[in-house]
């Protein structure tokens, strides 16, 4: 009788939390925000914004409501179309199911918009956190209280800890950029995926290639 109860323990007392950024991270050389601007024409002029934002030129909130302007005519059908046809990695699916499997958690945090990010739970996310924006199509401004920051991603990730019942220590982030290093500084474990210059030395492991499931193989084991 006393057996499935220890097992459920014995998994929750061993469960870890894993972190995944979305752009350039889950989604191979892009980002969610050129993804839905590539539906309106203006892929160019949100690359010319990633890039400014990645070398730190502007912050988040100057980069939400520059897409936002940009993003005038947006419809969920664009959305839908945007997330539909992204350059997703292999086998994110699969790997959520794993970590699911495992009695493992798993999360989205990115700086991009929740209503890109949030699409992600329907493949099995636990979580998905990302900058508010107002509802599709716009009839207001974006709130910059609302965006998200580095920083802001490592409050996230504590309040899911206590959420999830977990701790920093429990934690495995996978990101790409500028916006993952603090969120790198605070766990223990971390996989840079197809990673820029801004995380080179922070991580546990590095990862080059489009398997989601080949990245997740360096920590799977690790406890």
């Amino acid at each position: 009788m006393g057996g499935p109860d220890r097992t459920s323990s014995s998994l929750k007392d061993m469960a870890r939390l894993h972190l995944f950024d979305l752009d350039g991270t889950l989604l191979h050389g892009s980002s969610a925000p050129v993804e839905i601007s590539r539906q309106l024409g203006l892929e160019a002029e949100t690359v010319a914004l990633d890039q400014a934002v990645g070398a730190g030129l502007i912050g988040p909130p100057e980069y939400a409501a520059e897409v936002h302007t940009l993003w005038a005519e947006l419809t969920e059908a664009h959305v839908a179309a945007a997330f539909d046809g992204a350059p997703w990695l292999a086998r994110i699916r699969e790997v959520w199911e794993e970590i699911r499997r495992t009695g493992d958690y798993c999360a989205v945090v990115s700086l991009s918009p929740s209503f890109f990010v949030e699409r992600l739970l329907g493949w099995g996310a636990h979580a998905a956190y990302g900058s508010r924006f107002p509802s599709v199509p716009f009839t207001e401004p974006v709130d910059p209280a609302g965006v998200l920051s580095e920083a802001a991603k490592v409050q996230i990730a504590d309040r899911l800890c206590a959420e999830f019942g977990v701790t920093r220590a429990d934690c495995v982030a996978y990101g790409d950029s500028l916006s993952d290093k603090d969120l790198f500084g605070a766990v223990p474990l971390s996989v840079a995926v197809n990673a820029d210059r801004h995380l080179a030395g922070l991580s546990t492991h590095s990862y080059l290639g489009m398997d989601l499931w080949e990245a997740y193989e360096l920590v799977r084991h690790a406890r």
